[in-house]
Order: structure tokens, then sequence, then C-alpha cells
């Protein structure tokens, strides 16, 4: 795709304990990158609104009340040549790869997929130096990268950004043209990897460290911002939280492997 565009989104509730070092390392990848809250109750907003303030000609700040709403930023990006890159904020990104692997992007290598799936390490145990936890393959990869120059339009019910509704393909695309790089490189090799923190506590407001996805919180995309304030209150109330089942049963797969996570937080 000639003079195309990465669109990073960044969609987080509570995460201030790695929000900053996600967003460091992501912004020379994106040529734009919306920062999307989700009524976050401990100190990520104003993590976010720096972040807006050092990078205003890059970074846009919106705070919205339900998960799907987040979906509405990209809906103008379908059918233009823009990957959309999607982060959570318990992704950290390797910042000294992602500028190899943004060169081959652009370059229009992987311009006939419609998705592409890059390494993962599925987080149990961090330190300054290793992060131990389970490899994809054989644990699913939860990267986020979508190309929009292979859709027409991208409506109907979003449970979040990116997940649900009916993207209708353009000739010579389908849900399925998907490009494993998981599968094709090592971790050592690759250009695209990520440390998920998924079993790793990201704020010192919720208490437990294996949080729920949005998919276990919000059963369908109308589940109400109501019903889901009542439950946090009543976890903070009680002093109980449950972990996420459905995290164990795809992330924590394989034979537990360490590597080094010392390039990840060079800037923290």
């Amino acid at each position: 795709m000639n003079g195309s565009q990465i669109i990073g989104i960044l969609l987080v509730q509570n995460e201030e304990c790695y929000v900053k070092q996600v967003i460091d390392n992501i912004i020379p990848f994106c040529d734009r990158l919306f920062l999307v809250d989700h009524e976050s109750q401990d100190g990520t907003l104003p993590i976010l609104e720096n972040f807006q303030k050092k990078y205003p000609e890059k970074i846009s700040l919106h705070q919205i009340h339900h998960p799907r709403e987040s979906h509405d930023l990209l809906k103008p990006f379908a059918g233009t040549a823009s990957w959309i890159f999607a982060v959570d904020g318990d992704e950290i990104y390797d910042p000294e790869r992602l500028p190899v692997f943004r060169k081959r992007l652009l370059s229009g290598e992987f311009d006939d997929a419609w998705m592409i799936l890059g390494n993962v390490l599925h987080v149990e145990e961090l330190s300054e130096t290793i992060a131990s936890g389970y490899m994809a393959p054989p644990s699913r990869s939860i990267t986020k990268l979508y190309n929009f120059s292979a859709i027409e339009s991208w409506h109907g019910d979003t449970l979040e950004r990116l997940h649900g509704g009916n993207p209708v393909f353009r000739s010579g695309f389908h849900e399925q043209k998907k490009r494993k790089l998981f599968v094709e490189n090592t971790w050592e090799e690759a250009s695209f990897r990520c440390l998920h923190l998924c079993f790793i506590s990201r704020s010192h407001l919720i208490l437990n460290k294996i949080r729920k996805n949005i998919m276990e919180i919000y059963p369908n995309p109308r589940t109400t911002k109501i019903r889901n304030r009542i439950t946090t209150l009543l976890t903070h109330l009680f002093k109980k939280s449950e972990n996420s089942s459905w995290k164990h049963q795809h992330y924590a797969r394989g034979v537990p492997t360490s590597v080094s996570s010392q390039g990840f937080f060079k800037n923290s």
C-alpha cells in the first residue's frame, strides 16, 4: 500500500503500573495514536493526559463509558491504506524490534493479509531482567494488527474495537487471511513480539492479578455500564475479586519459558 499509515489505538481501564511503558514503546511505530480510557479510577488517566500534551500532533485522548465506543473511532479508516494496531494496557512490545517491523509493514510485504499475528509470551513472573510464562504457540497470540484496506466497512454490534460486528471484505480478502508470524519465526528471530502481562497485577486498585477480560465482564455488546459499575463497587467493598478462568485456559498452555525482559523496559 503506497502512502499507507499505522493507526494505533490503546484501550485501557485501571492500568497505572505499566501503561506509560506500553505507550513509550509504541509511539515511534504509529503515525497516529488514539488513547482511549474506559472509566479508569486509578492513576491511568493523568498518564494518558500527559502523553497527549507531549505529542498533540500525534495523540488524541478519548474517554468512553462502554468498550464498544472504541470501535467507532476506527470506522472512518475502513477502505483506506491503513494498518490498525490495537494494544491493551498489559502489552509491552519490543521497542528495538518495532522500527524494523514498521519498515517491513509499510514496504507492502504483508498487503495480501487481513490480519497479522505476532510472537507473544504470556507473562506469569516478571523481574528487571527476566520474563517467564507461556509462549505462543502453543498458547494463542494476542497481537491485533489489521489491514483496513481489505474491507469496505465494519459496522454492527461490537463488544470493543475490532471485536464482533460485520466487516465487509473487498474482493480477494476474507476473515481467515491471517499471517501467523508466531509460527514462521522463533521468539529470537521475531521483529513483532510482545510481553503480555496477563498474569501480572497492573493497578494498585485492582485486587486480583489475573483480571477478567472484556468478554467475561460484558457477556454481550449491550451490557450496561451501570451493571459494570455496581460489580466493581461490590468487589472493592467486600475485598473480593474473581480471577479470569478464560485466560488460564487460553494463555497458560505449553511448557513455561523464560526470556530476557531488559530490552522491553529499556526506557523505564
